[in-house]
């Protein structure tokens, strides 16, 4: 359907106006009432008529005592003329505003086991409150991410996730810099503090799982530092229980770190190695960024995890 072409060469496409015309005719059977009703002179909806008339190749409304009626080429034009009216409206109309209090959606967030622990639980509390229909997921944030946000079966990811590049948004929610995790009862780290000089003399806990590892094994090898690693755990599950009954030093992110810490069982110290911080940022694709649904998730986490101090407007990644 074209919408804005007028031209009158015998091959041109029905413009809106022509359509509404036609439907008002057959409607009013008036010229005259038509034309009030698209705010328009008598003289110009006649002309337009005669344009409709030679498109369609038919008089399709003759007068008569009635008024105009329709000819039998109109009447079976009408109902394909009024689907397509319809049509336009609803390519016209906004897009349908989500309402969280009746959705009925399942909403699928890639993210570490460490946001498990450390975002999750708010999320879910938060939903169940106000979008008691809605049900969360929660995927692993892996090479397959970057296809899953494009594609629809992922609504999110949330982390650091440095290899998503042109095609999706980002947006900071939170700085992220880095601790370690000792017993609260160490039985040599206490009220003295925590030196470079005791990172490298205690056993550790290694964790290799996470997209922050790399950036920790970076500054150890810049900065000539060697972990006795006595322990290795794919991500944080676990965590908490081992540290809190062991000697083992855990060097984590600090949101992980202070939340596995309120248990009261753990104490944390300041890295005593100097590892480049890091910002956790939630990540979509182009392909949803007007998505109601998905914008209403992306403002929720931004509510309930971006700093206050600052809150960066959504940035779109293109290639250099």
């Amino acid at each position: 359907m074209n919408l804005d072409d007028d031209t009158d060469d015998g091959t041109a496409l029905l413009s809106v106006k022509l359509l509404r015309l036609f439907d008002l005719l057959y409607s009013t059977n008036s010229v005259t009432r038509a034309a009030e009703q698209l705010g328009q002179s008598q003289p110009t909806v006649s002309n337009w008529l005669g344009r409709l008339r030679r498109q369609l190749g038919d008089e399709l409304f003759v007068r008569t005592a009635a008024g105009m009626q329709a000819t039998p080429r109109a009447e079976e034009l009408i109902v394909p003329a009024r689907e397509a009216l319809a049509s336009l409206r609803r390519l016209a109309a906004p897009a349908q505003a989500f309402d969280p209090s009746s959705a009925t959606r399942r909403f699928r967030i890639c993210m570490t086991d460490a946001s498990h622990i450390t975002l999750l639980p708010r999320l879910l509390a938060h939903v169940r409150a106000v979008a008691p229909g809605v049900r969360l997921e929660a995927a692993r944030i892996d090479e397959q991410s970057a296809q899953a946000l494009q594609s629809g079966q992922a609504d999110l990811a949330i982390g650091l996730v440095p290899w998503l590049e042109s095609g999706f948004y980002q947006q900071v929610l939170y700085p992220q810099d880095w601790v370690c995790l000792v017993n609260a009862r160490h039985p040599r780290i206490g009220g003295k503090g925590f030196s470079l000089r005791d990172y490298k003399a205690e056993a550790h806990v290694g964790i290799v799982g996470g997209t922050g590892v790399q950036l920790l094994e970076a500054a150890l090898l810049r900065q000539r530092v060697v972990r006795r690693i006595l322990l290795e755990l794919p991500g944080f599950l676990g965590l908490a229980a081992i540290v809190s009954t062991t000697d083992l030093v855990a060097t984590v992110p600090r949101h992980i770190g202070e939340t596995l810490a309120r248990t009261g069982e753990l104490k944390v110290f300041e890295c005593p190695v100097p590892v480049p911080p890091f910002t956790v940022k939630q990540h979509w694709h182009a392909r949803y960024h007007q998505d109601p649904a998905n914008r209403w998730l992306r403002g929720l986490c931004e509510d309930l995890f971006a700093k206050r101090a600052a809150r960066p407007a959504p940035k779109r990644n293109r290639v250099p």
